[in-house]
C-alpha cells in the first residue's frame, strides 16, 4: 500500500530527472479510489494470519510487530518533500520540468489535509506506548486490541487516500501548465527566430549600406582630389604655356641662327663620318690583333709547356694519419732549391737501414740515402691549391686543343685518391684535382666567349678492373656490369676512340660535376686489403671531351681531358699462403701490375721512338692512347706513404718515377681544324 501511495511522486520525481514529458506520468499513476478499497482490503488479508500466528502471545510483541508501519507512515510526507525542489540542468529543453517543479514547490499544502490533524501527528506516540498485557485466557479482549488497531490502519488508509488524490490533482494542474508553458515557449522561439532573422538581415542591409556609404565617401574625396590636381595642372599648364610662348620666340630667333651654321656643320658631318670609317676600320684591325694576340698567347703558353717537359713527374708525400706511428727523424729530407727555402722543392731523400746488413765488428750498417730528383715535391704540408697551381696552366692547354693526361701512381693508401677525387664532407679546401680542373675549365672557357669562342664539354667515368671496362656512371639494371663495354673506334679510319654502352654526361656547372663523382665513388671497385681496409683495386679514368668552336673565324679545335686514378702497386709475396679470398686479391694484384708495367713500357717505347708502341697489351693504355703520343702532354703524381714500414714500396714508386721522368717525347701538335 505504501508503493501505491508514493508511485504518483517518484512518477513526477523521474520524469524531471530523465528529461522527459510529465505527459507520459499519467500511464502509471492509479485510478482515483482504487488505491483506497484496494488498501483495506489488502489490511484484512494481513490481519487475519496475523491473529492466528499471534494467538497465546502477550500483547507487548503484537504492538512490537506493528510498529514498522506505523514508522512508514511517518515517512510519507517526507517522500513528498523532497520531490519539490530536485536540481535541474539549465537547459532549453528542460524549462517543461523546470515548471512542474516550481508549481509542486510553490504549492500551498490543503489545511483539510490528514497530515496535519492533530490526531494523526499524535498516532506515533499513542503507538509508542506499551499496552498492556493480557492474560492468555481473555479472547474477547484481544479481539478488541486488534478491532481497535483495525479502526486505527483504516483511518490511517483514508487519510493517505486523501493525500494521494490531492497529490494526482496538483500532478495534472502541474502537467496542464507545463503543456501551456511548453506551447508558449515554442511560440516565443519562433517569434525569436524570426525576430533574430529580421535583425540578421537588418544587420547586413546595414552593413551593405555602410560599405556602400564609404565607397561613395571615398569616390567623393577622390572627385574633390582629382578637381584640385585638374586646377592645379591647369594653372601649371597655363603658366607653361606661357613659358612656351617665350620660348617659342626665343627658338625662332635661335632658328634663324642656326640656319646660318647649318651650312657649317654640313662640312663638319662629313668629316666626322670619314672619321667613323676610320674608327670602324681600326676596330676589325684591333680584332685581328686580339686574335692574332690569343693565338701566339697559345703558342707561347704551349711553347713554356714544352720547356717544362711534355711528360712530367711530380712526388707528394702525404701526411702521417692519426693513429698511425710517427717516422724517425730523417726518414724523408727535402732538399732546397738553389734559391734556398723560396724556391719550390725539387728533390727527395728517403733513408732505408737494412737489419740484415752490418760490419765486421756487429754493428748495425749506417741507413742507406737514395735521392730522387723531379719536377716538383710536394711535402706532406702541401694543400690541394698549391697542387692544382702547379697543374693549372697545364688544365689550360686542353682548352687550347692538346690532349692532356695527368696519372695518379702509388702503393695503396698513398693518398691518390685524395689527389684526385678530395676528401669525404664537402670541404672546399679539400677538393682535389678533378673538381678543380672542371671549375677552371668553365671559368676560362667563360672569359673566352667574350672573344667569340663557344666551348661544350662531355664527361664520362669509366674503371678498368681485371682488364674489364665497367660504366661508374650507369644507373638502375646496369650498375656495375662491366661485360657490355667495349673499347671501339668511332668510325671507320677515325683515330677517336669511344666506350660502348658507357654513358657520356654533358656538363656546364660544378654542381653536375659533384653528382657525377658521387655516383662513381658508389660504383667504383673496394675491397679490404693489408694496407688499406678501403682500397681502390681498379684504374678510374675520368675523361672529358671539349669541343671549342669560334662561329666568326670558322675555326674548332678539340681536345680530350684525362684524369687517371690507378690501382694501388704492390708486389706480390710468393711464399704467401692464399686462401680462396686471397686468390681474388692475387688474380687482381696480378691484372694491376700488369697494366701499369704496360703503362712504363709505352712511356719507354714513345721516347725510344719505337715503331711500334704496345697500347693494346692492357686496356688501360689502349683506351688513354689519343693522349700518350707525340701530341699530347702527360703529367704523373707519384704518392708515397710517409711510413717507414712502407719504405720498400715508396723506393719502388720512386724509382718508376724516375724512370718515366727521364723520358722525351716529340713536340705536342694541337687538334685545330
Amino acid at each position: 500500500m505504501e508503493s501505491q501511495q508514493r508511485s504518483p511522486l517518484l512518477a513526477v520525481k523521474g520524469n524531471i530527472e530523465l528529461k522527459r514529458p510529465l505527459v507520459k506520468a499519467h500511464s502509471r499513476l492509479p485510478l482515483p479510489g482504487r488505491s483506497f478499497k484496494r488498501g483495506r482490503d489488502q489490511m484484512e488479508d494481513v490481519l487475519e494470519p496475523e491473529k492466528k500466528r499471534t494467538r497465546g502471545l502477550g500483547t507487548a510483541s503484537k504492538f512490537a510487530a506493528s510498529q514498522p508501519r506505523a514508522q512508514v507512515r511517518t515517512t510519507v510526507p517526507q517522500a513528498q518533500g523532497q520531490t519539490a525542489a530536485p536540481k535541474l540542468p539549465k537547459k532549453t529543453g528542460l524549462r517543461c520540468s523546470t515548471a512542474v517543479a516550481t508549481v509542486l514547490k510553490n504549492q500551498k499544502p490543503d489545511p483539510a489535509a490528514p497530515a496535519q490533524k492533530p490526531g494523526t501527528a499524535a498516532s506515533p506516540k499513542l503507538e509508542g506506548k506499551k499496552p498492556k498485557k493480557r492474560p492468555a485466557w481473555d479472547l474477547k479482549g484481544q479481539l478488541c486490541d486488534r478491532n481497535a488497531e483495525l479502526k486505527c490502519y483504516r483511518e490511517k488508509a483514508r487519510t493517505l487516500d486523501q493525500e494521494n488524490q490531492q497529490l494526482q490533482d496538483q500532478l495534472r494542474e502541474a502537467q496542464q501548465q507545463a503543456m501551456d508553458l511548453g506551447a508558449e515557449r515554442r511560440t516565443l522561439e519562433e517569434e525569436l527566430s524570426r525576430v533574430r532573422a529580421q535583425a540578421e538581415q537588418g544587420q547586413r542591409e546595414l552593413g551593405n549600406l555602410s560599405a556602400h556609404v564609404l565607397d561613395l565617401e571615398e569616390r567623393l574625396s577622390t572627385q574633390e582630389n582629382l578637381v584640385e590636381e585638374l586646377q592645379k595642372e591647369q594653372l601649371g599648364l597655363q603658366e607653361e604655356r606661357r613659358g612656351l610662348a617665350t620660348r617659342l620666340e626665343e627658338q625662332e630667333r635661335r632658328l634663324q641662327a642656326s640656319e646660318a651654321a647649318l651650312s657649317g656643320s654640313q662640312a663638319e658631318v662629313a668629316s666626322l663620318r670619314k672619321e667613323a670609317a676610320a674608327q670602324v676600320a681600326l676596330l676589325a684591325e684591333r680584332g685581328e690583333r686580339l686574335h692574332w694576340l690569343e693565338m701566339e698567347r697559345r703558342r707561347l703558353h704551349n711553347q713554356l709547356q714544352e720547356l717544362k717537359g711534355n711528360i712530367r713527374v711530380f712526388c707528394r708525400v702525404r701526411p702521417v694519419l692519426p693513429g698511425e706511428p710517427t717516422p724517425p727523424p730523417g726518414f724523408l729530407l727535402f732538399p732546397s732549391g738553389p734559391g734556398g727555402s723560396s724556391d719550390p722543392s725539387t728533390h727527395l731523400s728517403l733513408f732505408r737501414s737494412d737489419e740484415r746488413r752490418g760490419t765486421l765488428s756487429g754493428v748495425p750498417a749506417a741507413p742507406t740515402r737514395y735521392d730522387f730528383s723531379f719536377d716538383r715535391v710536394f711535402p706532406p704540408g702541401s694543400g690541394q691549391d698549391e697542387v692544382f697551381e702547379e697543374i693549372a696552366m697545364l688544365v689550360q692547354s686542353a682548352l687550347d686543343g692538346y690532349p692532356v693526361c695527368i696519372f695518379a701512381y702509388g702503393q695503396t693508401g698513398s693518398g691518390k685518391t685524395f689527389t684526385m677525387e678530395g676528401g669525404p664532407g664537402g670541404d672546399p679546401q679539400l677538393e682535389g684535382l678533378i673538381p678543380r680542373a672542371l671549375r677552371h675549365l668553365f671559368s676560362v672557357a667563360q672569359e673566352l666567349s667574350s672573344q667569340g669562342w663557344t666551348y661544350s664539354f662531355v664527361a664520362s667515368y669509366v674503371e678498368i678492373y681485371n682488364e674489364t671496362v665497367r660504366d661508374l656512371l650507369a644507373t638502375g639494371t646496369r650498375k656495375g656490369q662491366g661485360g657490355d663495354c667495349e673499347i671501339r673506334r668511332v668510325g671507320p679510319g677515325s683515330e677517336e676512340l669511344t666506350v660502348t654502352n658507357a654513358r657520356y654526361v654533358p656538363v656546364s656547372c660544378e654542381k653536375e660535376v659533384e653528382a657525377l663523382l658521387h655516383l662513381a665513388r658508389q660504383n667504383r671497385a673496394v675491397a679490404r686489403t693489408a694496407q688499406n681496409e678501403r682500397s681502390s683495386r681498379s684504374h678510374s679514368v675520368f675523361q672529358l671531351q671539349i669541343s671549342g668552336d669560334h662561329a666568326g673565324r670558322g675555326l674548332h679545335c678539340g681536345a680530350p681531358l684525362n684524369l687517371v686514378d690507378l690501382a694501388g702497386s704492390e708486389r706480390l709475396d710468393p711464399g704467401l699462403a692464399l686462401g680462396p679470398g686471397e686468390r681474388e686479391r692475387l688474380r687482381e694484384t696480378q691484372a694491376i701490375n700488369s697494366s701499369l708495367s704496360t703503362l712504363g713500357l709505352v712511356i719507354m717505347a714513345l721516347s725510344n721512338k719505337e715503331s711500334h708502341v704496345p697500347y693494346r697489351n692492357s686496356k688501360l693504355t689502349y683506351l688513354l692512347q689519343n693522349s700518350l703520343g707525340g701530341s699530347a702532354k702527360m703529367l704523373m703524381f707519384v704518392n708515397i706513404s710517409p711510413l717507414e714500414e712502407n719504405a720498400s714500396e715508396s723506393l719502388n714508386s720512386l724509382r718508376f718515377a724516375s724512370k718515366v721522368n727521364q723520358c722525351v717525347i716529340g713536340t705536342a701538335q694541337a687538334n685545330r681544324k
